[in-house]
């Protein structure tokens, strides 16, 4: 809710600087700016908090960290909240994913938990934590269990399960029950077009490669550019991501407006490609901050825009294919998130129950079967595989200095 209110904030106080001129970019340029103050929270009360935190999450399970302190939730909240506020390209999930956690440790401390419990209500409070950003419960019990802890185990299925039905209920109590993205209805693809999509899926993995990369690289060399403080590079990024806002409003932030956009098919084809870069550029610059913001929205965004650029091509090649170029722009968000995280379950699920496109399960798995195999084979890690290893660098040298 607050996140909501302050993106209507960033897009009035946009409107109204256009009235001011020279003045008014500059007044613009200067709330983005604000992106440091979240960096300093960081820095100084709360460093597990930097960047997504499901690695941290995904290495305190694994006994390779201990539980961060309890000033992670504020830190995490007020952080999370100017980060993405400001316009800084990251997601939503990742700030609830972490504070999940980290109540789920504090209802275990208070009631004097063992570690195995302790274990079993971080997992669970993780999942409550991304099936509350997304509207998804499904999607948040099966990703603990794919991803935060990558084994089925009965006692964390049956509590994140538990945790993610109360979690829902309680959002919806609140939000109502509307799904995330709304999408025309799509009838039953037929057999023949399925290669078309194992061919989307394919270059999905080859994008979520990229992906990676880029990001891991555009990280170390924030990393290397020590000349300046975490604060001031925060309040640069921030400054140049406001400037983009000053010219386009809906291009930065989370982008869910974006993903809508391309999940309706209302999106330039020839200006997607830039706004793909664009969106790029804006979300590893924005994460290599380290300010409290995940990695969920921006894929959604990335995977929406190049499956209906990929629909779109297949359209003009074969006429009478007689799928919507909008349902490869859905399938293609399973797929680029499957390439990159390399949790291809949590990605039809998740996208599934944004969209509520049943029709489109069986061209989905065909497409994150293709994503999942394609980095697999050339032995890319899986994103947060290689952020948890940064995780464990970190750790490591806070506890020597």
């Amino acid at each position: 809710m607050t996140l909501e209110q302050a993106d209507r904030l960033r897009d009035l106080v946009v409107a109204w600087a256009h009235g001011q001129a020279l003045v008014g970019f500059l007044l613009v340029v200067m709330a983005g700016a604000a992106a440091a103050l979240a960096a300093w929270l960081v820095r100084h009360f709360a460093p597990h908090a930097t960047g997504s935190g499901i690695p941290h999450v995904e290495a305190v399970l694994r006994q390779e960290v201990p539980p961060a302190p309890f000033i992670l939730l504020p830190v995490k909240f007020v952080g999370g909240l100017l980060a993405i506020g400001s316009g800084l390209a990251l997601g939503r999930e990742g700030p609830s994913v972490q504070m999940g956690a980290s109540i789920a440790h504090l209802a275990a401390t208070l009631s004097q938990r063992c570690w195995a419990d302790s274990r079993v209500l971080m997992a669970a409070g993780a999942g409550a934590g991304l099936a509350t950003a997304f509207n998804a419960p499904i999607a948040g019990a099966i990703f603990v269990l794919e991803e935060l802890v990558q084994r089925f185990e009965q006692r964390i299925a049956i509590a994140a399960l538990a945790a993610s039905a109360t979690a829902i209920a309680t959002a919806r109590a609140i939000l109502g029950n509307q799904t995330d993205f709304t999408v025309m209805p799509f009838d039953h693809v037929s057999s023949s077009s399925l290669p078309l999509f194992l061919l989307l899926g394919a270059v999905a993995g080859l994008l979520a490669i990229g992906y990676n990369r880029s990001l891991l690289a555009t990280m170390a060399a924030f990393e290397r550019a020590r000349v300046l403080p975490p604060e001031a590079r925060a309040a640069l990024v921030g400054a140049a991501v406001a400037a983009v806002a000053w010219f386009a409003p809906s291009f930065v932030g989370g982008g869910d407006a974006l993903t809508q956009r391309a999940l309706s098919g209302g999106e330039p084809l020839a200006f997607l490609p830039l706004l793909f870069l664009l969106r790029v550029v804006m979300g590893h610059a924005s994460y290599a901050t380290g300010t409290p913001g995940g990695l969920f929205a921006p894929l959604l965004v990335l995977g929406a825009q190049s499956g209906l650029l990929f629909g779109a091509a297949c359209l003009f090649l074969f006429p009478g294919l007689g799928v919507p170029a909008q349902a490869f722009a859905v399938i293609g968000m399973a797929a680029f998130f499957t390439g990159v995280v390399r949790a291809p379950l949590t990605g039809m699920v998740l996208i599934t129950e944004m969209t509520a496109a049943f029709t489109l399960l069986l061209p989905m798995l065909a497409a994150c079967c293709a994503a999942m195999l394609v980095p697999t084979l050339l032995r890319n890690a899986p994103i947060y595989e290689a952020l948890r290893e940064g995780t464990l660098r970190r750790e490591q040298a806070l506890r020597q200095g």
